[in-house]
């Protein structure tokens, strides 16, 4: 069971990956490299509620798969 749960979490940080990656090549200007350096340079817990709110939507893929997998409820 744990090397399927392990591949599960590795699909899912690679679909959370692609979605970034997709996000940055949109995205990419000095404006938002600037703020991507913020973002990176601030503790979780002194970012605003939407960039917070942003990490919470992927924790709740990575719940989902462990709920999936039965690890939690």
């Amino acid at each position: 069971m744990m090397k399927s749960l392990r591949e599960a979490l590795a699909a899912s940080e690679h679909d959370r990956w692609a979605r970034w990656e997709k996000y940055r090549a949109r995205a990419l200007n000095l404006d938002n490299l600037q703020m991507w350096n913020r973002k990176a340079e601030t503790p979780y817990n002194e970012l605003t509620e939407a960039e917070k709110e942003s990490d919470r939507r992927e924790a709740d893929i990575t719940l989902g798969v462990l709920k999936t997998y039965g690890i939690i409820q």
